[in-house]
């Protein structure tokens, strides 16, 4: 499946522009290598996300064209949130 198709399935990004648009910007990586908005997501696989000063790690856990809310959470396991320094205050 596809990292921006399975990011807005996953609801872990909400629309898949934006996600699209974050991956091509070189900040989500698939184990370890900096990832496309079009690369490959198979299960086991570990993402590392940056939204500006929060880095999200999670693994991939299921893979599924279409989901519903409630059931969306259980595609991925997070693995570590973390936060930046906000130095700006």
């Amino acid at each position: 499946m596809r990292l921006d198709k399975y990011l807005k399935v996953s609801r872990v990004i909400k629309r898949r522009s934006v996600a699209k648009q974050i991956a091509d910007q070189g900040r989500i990586t698939i184990n370890d290598r900096v990832a496309k908005s079009a690369s490959e997501v198979n299960v086991g696989d570990l993402l590392v996300i940056n939204f500006g000063n929060k880095t999200l790690t999670l693994k991939v856990a299921e893979l599924k064209e279409t989901t519903k809310k409630d059931e969306s959470k259980g595609m991925y396991t997070i693995v570590s949130e973390e936060y930046q320094e906000d130095h700006r205050l």
